[in-house]
């Protein structure tokens, strides 16, 4: 993970020393050789992908021209803010593991559960959630898009909710690989710890717009930033809603994802017709961007 990156941009590497130094672990080394269980725990997974893509950014912001807005998914609206020079990369960081391992300890405190739910429903997934809850507590937690929204919660009202959404026309219902249930009331335990992690980091106002999970609106302070973090972790993620404003309030511009994948870019282009995403991850993507937008 961004292995190439670092061969190919000494910036890269510097980039990866200092996150190293701020968690006082090898993180690098973990991103680079393995083994995947570790670095998938989710308190290697998240400062990972935050510095992934914080390299992405550093390497190309300087020829992409102006930045209109910048938005992320869950753990990425940590790095819009850094993107937008909110926090530095040392406290985005140092934020995002504690975030992993809060996350972790509540799910061990309060197993739960999420599941995706794919394909239209002739019952909103809303009334599906709350007729589940009779089983145990469940929430949409990922508004992904129109026919994809997770939901999560307590593990017998998430399998509940799962049969549910099959009776109201799903076509296909995922059980997903996660430690807990993110994005649910189940992650109130780890709010206070946030809190107090983001409360330590020194955040300024962003210099460019970061669209809220939470609320599907700009935000542009640091106070709305540190408040909307934290409420992240126990909302859901309004991604389609917020993806949907941005295109509203900048119409025709070219969005581009940068990190690892490019489900986001997919994501996009289903909720804004004729939207123009680009995905940056890689070395060569860099190079196919540069070429993209000259």
């Amino acid at each position: 993970m961004a292995k190439d990156l670092a061969d190919a941009f000494p910036r890269a590497k510097e980039m990866l020393q200092e996150v190293d130094d701020a968690l006082g672990a090898p993180l690098s080394q973990i991103m680079f050789d393995g083994p995947a269980d570790e670095l998938t725990a989710t308190h290697n997974a998240q400062p990972a992908l935050l510095v992934h893509g914080a390299i992405v950014w550093s390497l190309v912001k300087e020829r992409i021209g102006t930045v209109s807005a910048a938005a992320g998914h869950s753990l990425g609206e940590h790095t819009a803010y850094h993107a937008a020079g909110s926090t530095s990369l040392a406290d985005a960081v140092r934020i995002v593991r504690a975030r992993g391992e809060l996350m972790h300890q509540a799910g061990v405190k309060r197993p739960g559960a999420m599941a995706a739910i794919l394909g239209e429903l002739s019952t909103p997934v809303e009334d599906i959630c709350h007729r589940a809850s009779q089983a145990g507590e469940v929430v949409p937690a990922n508004y992904n898009s129109d026919v994809q929204i997770v939901v999560s919660g307590e593990i017998a009202g998430v399998e509940r909710a799962m049969e549910l959404a099959k009776q109201a026309g799903a076509k296909r219902v995922v059980r997903l690989p996660v430690a807990g249930a993110f994005h649910s009331p189940l992650m109130k335990p780890a709010e206070s710890g946030l809190r107090e992690a983001v409360d330590g980091a020194t955040f300024v106002d962003p210099s460019f717009p970061v669209y809220s999970n939470v609320t599907a609106t700009p935000c542009t302070t640091a106070d709305c930033a540190r408040d909307t973090l934290v409420r992240q972790l126990t909302s859901p993620v309004r991604w389609t809603d917020e993806v949907r404003n941005m295109a509203a309030t900048y119409p025709g511009a070219t969005w581009i994802e940068m990190g690892p994948g490019n489900v986001l870019t997919g994501l996009i282009s289903r909720a804004v017709s004729g939207a123009r995403a680009l995905q940056c991850g890689t070395a060569a993507d860099i190079d196919k961007l540069f070429a993209t937008i000259q």
